[in-house]
């Protein structure tokens, strides 16, 4: 497939705000090897995941991940803003993400939050938790509505519970990683999300799969 129809098939819909979350799972369901989603990762995986990018207008990341895969700040031509998900003051100064950038990143936390002094946009969404719909309205009146949420589980998990998720792409990696890693979605039990199927691609024996959230249009 050209990257003219790859771009057409991943596509945001115009003139709302959407919600589209990226994960790589291995066929038996686990998230990482080793603690880092980069041991299930592949060529097509990672074509994915910069096109991801490339179509958004601000990456949604929990603080965890942040930490784990050592996320840095936007350095392409495309100035994508990096906005960081946190209930507690576990982000310093110090990070990549905030020294190895060229645009600020938004740090989105709560008022009983100790957060050291960031150089970020940083956005008060809840009293003792980040309300996560609050969150995606103030990305949204910042201009930025094509959300890509990168992660981790537990992030994830909370922005389904809350019904702010609307299309998954996932990329199912021929492996199987047999240990404690956790799932994609982690969380508190919530009713079922019923899916479509949008799109299938093959990449060797990589699935890249692509699905919609059926009350979203």
């Amino acid at each position: 497939m050209t990257d003219t129809a790859l771009e057409s098939l991943y596509a945001y819909p115009p003139d709302r705000t959407w919600v589209t979350a990226n994960f790589v799972s291995s066929v038996d369901g686990a998230v990482s090897v080793d603690g880092r989603s980069a041991g299930l990762g592949s060529p097509a995986d990672r074509k994915i995941y910069l096109l991801g990018r490339e179509l958004a207008d601000v990456v949604l990341v929990g603080a965890a991940t942040v930490l784990i895969e050592g996320y840095r700040g936007a350095r392409r031509e495309k100035p994508l803003p990096i906005a960081v998900v946190t209930s507690r003051g576990t982000l310093t100064p110090d990070l990549p993400l905030f020294t190895d950038t060229t645009v600020p990143p938004i740090v989105i936390t709560c008022a009983a939050a100790r957060m050291p002094s960031l150089p970020a946009d940083v956005i008060i969404a809840g009293d003792t938790e980040v309300d996560l719909g609050v969150a995606v309205a103030e990305l949204a009146a910042r201009g930025l509505r094509r959300v890509n949420l990168e992660g981790g589980p537990r992030l994830f998990g909370s922005m389904v519970a809350e019904g702010l998720v609307d299309a998954l792409n996932l990329t199912v990696s021929p492996l199987l990683a047999v240990g404690d890693a956790t799932r994609i979605a982690h969380g508190q039990v919530v009713a079922p999300v019923d899916l479509t199927l949008e799109s299938v691609l093959r990449a060797d024996d990589v699935l890249l799969l692509r699905y919609q959230r059926r009350n979203s249009s």
